[in-house]
């Protein structure tokens, strides 16, 4: 026996599937569509049940395939003679069926989608505000930072405590938006412009922006058409202040590029993606042997905490912050000779 619709509904559903189902509503024979048949459809095309012959099914999954892009549920009446395929003023999708041997069925299709991913990088307020109203919106919000904790943000569906980004959930296609403010911004932003995400924005003043932007020519191999997708200052323009205002701001403008309804392009799509960031971008600290004085502000980094590493000579130096580790990259010799001790006079 067939499982029924509604129960391999559900198991698509858990497991974060898009599809969906077409249900025969009314007929008006000859057909042998019976009121109450059902199928769904799946976004490649594929189908499970019956709503139909042959002349009809074709259609019937066109239309599905266009519901589960737009997110927008239609009714279809498909007959032999009507005014002409098109949408009523009521609703309904009229399609003439040309090899049709009678009578009318009317088919009502409803997209499922599964929850939009929303990726927050940092632990900030903001990052917190952003995930409750992401939750409360029907957001998946994922909270990704080293030192993030589950009681921090209890309504995030996952705490991802780490900095890999790039082999988070491979297939997925997040809304990622990037708010440690200072603390990994860079290389945030950076992991996340090297995969297919949906959305990149970046928690920032323009000047702070500028800088990021900057940095990613300079240290990474991410091409400008990646650059340019990145949404910095992320958010609209509303006049926000507090961290809930501009989460606010931010979850608006998500939803504008969710509904398409954004006036720039979020992403320039899988085909655009460069093959990634160095791996001296890697943000986990591999090894034990680490200097943490900052041998460029003298900062002392905690180990737990360090982010932001350079080797040079064998030596693996940890910095308060990517501005210092840039600027001991291109000249380590300039601020190791200068951390040396002055020779004693006699």
């Amino acid at each position: 026996m067939k499982q029924p619709t509604f129960a391999r509904a559900v198991e698509l559903e858990a497991a974060g599937r898009s599809f969906a189902v077409a249900t025969v509503v009314a007929v008006r024979r000859p057909t042998s569509a019976r009121p109450g048949a059902s199928g769904i459809i799946h976004p490649d095309g594929a189908i499970e049940g019956w709503v139909g012959g042959s002349c009809a099914q074709p259609v019937v999954v066109r239309e599905a395939l266009r519901a589960i892009a737009d997110g927008q549920p239609r009714l279809l009446r498909l007959s032999k003679d009507g005014p002409g395929e098109g949408r009523r003023a009521d609703g309904v999708i009229e399609l003439v069926m040309t090899c049709h041997s009678g009578g009318t069925l009317e088919i009502y299709v409803e997209p499922h989608l599964p929850a939009p991913l929303l990726w927050v990088v940092g632990t900030t307020p903001i990052v917190g505000a952003l995930a409750a109203l992401g939750s409360a919106a029907g957001w998946r919000v994922t909270v990704i930072d080293p030192i993030a904790q589950e009681d921090g943000f209890p309504t995030a569906h996952r705490i991802h405590a780490s900095a890999d980004i790039r082999g988070l959930d491979p297939d997925s296609s997040p809304y990622i938006v990037v708010a440690s403010q200072g603390i990994w911004d860079e290389e945030a932003v950076g992991l996340s412009l090297s995969r297919d995400a949906a959305y990149v924005g970046l928690v920032a003043s323009p000047t702070r922006a500028g800088v990021v932007r900057e940095w990613l020519r300079e240290e990474t191999t991410i091409g400008d058409d990646r650059i340019a997708a990145l949404r910095a200052p992320a958010g609209l323009d509303i006049g926000a202040e507090t961290a809930e205002e501009i989460a606010l701001s931010i979850l608006s403008e998500l939803v504008q590029v969710r509904r398409g309804r954004a006036d720039f392009v979020a992403s320039p799509g899988p085909a655009t993606i460069a093959a990634g960031i160095p791996e001296s971008v890697d943000l986990a600290p591999v090894v034990d042997d680490i200097v943490l004085r900052d041998p460029v502000c003298h900062m002392v980094v905690d180990r737990a905490h360090a982010r932001h590493l350079a080797e040079h000579d064998g030596v693996v130096y940890a910095f308060c912050s990517i501005g210092c580790r840039t600027r001991f990259i291109k000249e380590p010799v300039t601020y190791l000779t200068a951390n040396e001790p002055s020779p004693m006079s006699d």
